[in-house]
């Protein structure tokens, strides 16, 4: 329990895969009282069955769900049981709305009913719309990205936290998506470290301190992978 405690979300990805991920997650949440606790597997079991099929290159899906969540909890110190919630199916809307009752309209009433109108806010919040016909689609995501995040500092949060996944994280992709993966979310960097930087965030300054330090490093990984010919 202590080795996996002290891990780094990869590392435990590396070692123990998603089923050292879920173990790290129940030994985050068993602070929590019995109420939070039911909540919270709720979403994961229901997070797990939207996205059982996907995967991400080379793991489970739900691994991205559980660091993004984990890392809120863990390194930004966020307790908020709707923010962990939210960020368990915080791509459940986008890439599932089907299963959850057709439209992403109706996908969020379904999750506004199941677990409150403010999860479903924050998951509204962090999905990307359809795609415009004309557009660029990496500059339609920066847009609503910056857009959406700009009055709604909770979820900024659940973005930080995927960002920094699929950023950071970037070095453990493979393929193809690692160039798309850098010349999508690179020039979002800047806007994420003046979003994580406002005195609204909820996070302490030595929480921003961190994020901002990720934030130098993915942008230090991108310009890396950008440059190679």
């Amino acid at each position: 329990m202590r080795v996996l405690m002290s891990m780094p979300l990869h590392a435990v990805t590396e070692v123990y895969g998603e089923a050292g991920l879920r173990e790290r997650f129940a030994l985050e949440i068993a602070r929590f009282d019995a109420a939070d606790r039911a909540r919270l597997d709720e979403a994961l079991a229901l997070a797990g069955e939207l996205h059982r099929a996907d995967v991400r290159v080379r793991e489970p899906y739900v691994n991205h769900l559980l660091r993004v969540t984990i890392r809120i909890i863990r390194y930004y110190r966020v307790d908020d049981v709707d923010v962990l919630v939210a960020a368990l199916l915080h791509d459940a809307v986008e890439d599932h709305p089907e299963d959850l009752g057709g439209t992403p309209e109706q996908a969020l009433a379904t999750l506004a009913a199941r677990f409150g109108p403010r999860v479903a806010a924050l998951v509204g919040a962090v999905t990307n719309p359809a795609w415009v016909p004309g557009r660029h689609r990496y500059e339609q995501y920066r847009d609503h990205v910056t857009e959406s995040l700009d009055g709604n500092p909770w979820a900024r949060v659940i973005k930080l936290s995927d960002f920094t996944d699929n950023g950071v994280g970037v070095i453990h992709t493979t393929g193809p998506k690692v160039r798309s993966a850098a010349t999508k979310y690179a020039p979002l960097v800047p806007v994420l470290r003046e979003l994580a930087g406002r005195a609204d965030t909820p996070l302490a300054d030595d929480v921003k301190a961190h994020i901002a330090d990720q934030l130098d490093l993915a942008e230090q990984r991108f310009s890396a992978i950008l440059a190679q010919p």
